[in-house]
């Protein structure tokens, strides 16, 4: 089991005595960067012109380009892209790093797989929500928080975990709860459930299903509401009671045809699949593959991307979610 860190365990005092820079002002960057300044933490924002510059001084951040902005922080945290990072590692972060500094990731991908690689006097910590930063920001200021993932890849200072935990109570996460990994265990498991169920299995699953359907000669948008609308309902009940609350919150019938035929779906033939899928992320294949698909310009992740989008259950999609815009109800005449 996972060591599991909460507010009496992360005092955040070594974070208060550092500035902290948030390289990279998007979803993630944004919402932690709001985050650590209400829990009194100085923050600055490296970034370069444009939208994002922009946004950071509307929200109120001393902006300024990435090089200052690592030169004036002792803890710096890189919320750009994995695709973008050793580029704008190379070229910007690494000769304004000194002894003593800490630099921080969301997530383990170009540490575990070498694409940058710290020089032995700075600490290399990762801090990883489990929420995309709208909600990461709607919890913080709920009086909530999402759950984080904290490892230590180099510990320079003496003060590298006590600093990643600092950051996370920051952030808020210590209030839901901070368990501990390492780079190797997040990035090989973070893109495993990417891979086999968040954004590929479920979606394959859900365009099969929808395809069934339709072939079989129903409406496109009856299968449109029983294999992706209602999706939804089912995933907030595991989100909210796992699948044995779902599993309790269902019908009968409901639970019976789950019982008894999911595992027809699932079957040795797709186990074996998710073991290859697994496989090829623990050796590195995906990630090579992924590096050299940048490389190239992105020619098979563009076509693919097109190909989705063309998909018959997208156009019906978008006539069915049009018509359900929710309208402000209007007062009762009573």
């Amino acid at each position: 089991m996972a060591q599991v860190y909460t507010d009496a365990d992360a005092p955040l005092e070594p974070l208060l005595r550092r500035t902290v820079t948030i390289i990279g002002y998007g979803s993630q960057g944004h919402a932690q960067a709001q985050n650590l300044r209400d829990s009194g933490v100085q923050v600055i924002v490296g970034a370069r012109a444009g939208t994002s510059w922009e946004r950071a001084e509307r929200d109120g951040f001393a902006v300024m380009p990435v090089p200052e902005a690592v030169r004036q922080a002792q803890f710096i945290v890189l919320l750009v892209n994995d695709e973008h990072q050793p580029a704008l590692y190379q070229e910007q972060i690494e000769p304004n790093l000194t002894a003593g500094k800490a630099l921080c990731f969301a997530h383990g991908f170009n540490i575990h797989f070498g694409q940058i690689v710290p020089p032995s006097e700075v600490d290399v910590v990762m801090v990883s929500p489990k929420a995309v930063g709208p909600q990461l920001r709607r919890l913080y200021v709920a009086g909530q928080g999402a759950p984080c993932l904290i490892a230590v890849h180099q510990d320079h200072t003496g003060e590298a975990k006590p600093l990643a935990l600092a950051y996370a109570r920051a952030l808020g996460g210590t209030r839901a709860g901070v368990y501990e990994t390492t780079f190797a265990q997040e990035c090989t498991a973070d893109l495993f459930g990417e891979q086999a169920v968040l954004c590929g299995g479920v979606p394959a699953l859900v365009r099969a299903a929808f395809e069934t359907l339709v072939e079989a000669g129903y409406p496109p948008e009856v299968a449109y509401f029983e294999c992706l609308h209602e999706l939804k309902l089912i995933t907030d009940l595991i989100y909210e009671a796992g699948i044995a609350g779902m599993m309790f919150a269902i019908s009968d019938t409901a639970q019976y045809g789950a019982m008894t035929r999911g595992a027809r779906v699932i079957d040795d033939h797709v186990r074996a699949n998710l073991r290859q899928i697994l496989e090829e992320i623990q050796t590195g294949q995906f990630a090579r593959e992924w590096i050299l698909e940048n490389m190239a310009g992105r020619p098979v992740f563009t076509a693919l991307e097109r190909n989705q989008a063309e998909h018959p259950i997208e156009a019906v999609g978008e006539a069915v979610r049009a018509r359900m815009q929710f309208k402000p109800l209007k007062p009762s005449s009573d």
